[in-house]
């Protein structure tokens, strides 16, 4: 009943929620309507545009998306309290872990645990650290300095490169300086509430001109291709860069550190608390 509540709210229709659950639309609103008996009030205002919330729904939402994560969790505890080693792992990742670490790790947990799942949820810090608090994930890998109130571990620290068009007037010179960087269009990517490019141009009394906020870091290689800007992007996407630019260190140096980030892995599924595990051995170590 409450996830067909929440998937409803995703999707934006009975009709879809339906689909990806695989119950009838009318089985959808029933459930629906049974939990707003259950709570005396309308949590959906239904319309030919889709469905929305109302404000009590507004309200409620928080709510029973913890109850559907809690009732997630027991079913998880169960199997491993009757020995299974199965289950769901739902990670919270930004794209250069999810496409240079997470598919190899992924592959050789497999090799140990076949019947295990993955789900990724794939946004910034500040989304990770969110999905990480309310349950819809795990655990993530953030910034540690862009959480509060969650377990961090340490992983790698990744450098991070200036990223300029091939004919760039820099393209020749050895290494960039930040005031170079603030010396044209900036794009920026956007991490949520925390960056680390413009965390360090503070600390210098810079400012980049920013011209574009994105969110991936793809869709900046390819404008930075084409001439729109500079930027400064993580030496691990750029590991394997498919598009024609050019990278320089960058003086004063600029890091940003990766972590895993958890709230309470007592409680977490089994198979996730082994695939943390997994992670930490392969790439940082316990406090």
């Amino acid at each position: 009943m409450y996830y067909a509540f929440i998937k409803a709210i995703e999707t934006g229709s009975f009709t879809k929620a339906a689909e990806a659950l695989g119950y009838t639309q009318s089985s959808i609103s029933q459930m629906v309507h049974s939990l707003e008996e259950e709570l005396s009030t309308t949590l959906i205002l239904r319309s030919r545009s889709g469905i929305t919330l109302t404000p009590d729904g507004e309200e409620f939402f928080p709510y029973i998306k913890n109850i559907y994560n809690s009732h997630r969790k027991l079913l998880e505890k169960h199997k491993e309290m009757v020995g299974l080693h199965s289950g769901l792992i739902r990670i919270g990742t930004f794209s250069s872990v999810s496409c240079h670490w997470l598919p190899v790790l992924m592959k050789d947990f497999k090799e140990q645990y076949p019947a295990v799942q993955f789900e990724l949820h794939q946004g910034e810090y500040t989304d990770i650290s969110n999905w990480i608090k309310e349950g819809s994930v795990d655990f993530g890998f953030v910034n540690p300095n862009s959480v509060s109130n969650l377990t961090t571990i340490p992983l790698e620290e990744d450098d991070m490169l200036a990223v300029l068009p091939a004919a760039h007037p820099l393209a020749a010179a050895e290494k960039v300086t930040l005031k170079d960087l603030t010396e044209g269009p900036y794009i920026l990517l956007d991490e949520g509430e925390i960056s680390e490019p413009l965390t360090i141009f503070k600390q210098h009394n810079l400012e980049p001109n920013i011209q574009y906020r994105v969110h991936d870091d793809y869709s900046i290689m390819s404008m930075i291709e084409q001439g729109l800007g500079i930027s400064i992007l993580p030496k691990l996407v750029l590991s394997r860069c498919p598009y024609n630019i050019i990278t320089k260190e960058i003086s004063p140096v600029v890091i940003r550190t990766i972590s895993l980030a958890y709230q309470d892995k007592k409680v977490l599924p089994i198979a996730s608390k082994y695939f943390i595990d997994f992670i930490i051995e392969r790439y940082g170590k316990t406090p």
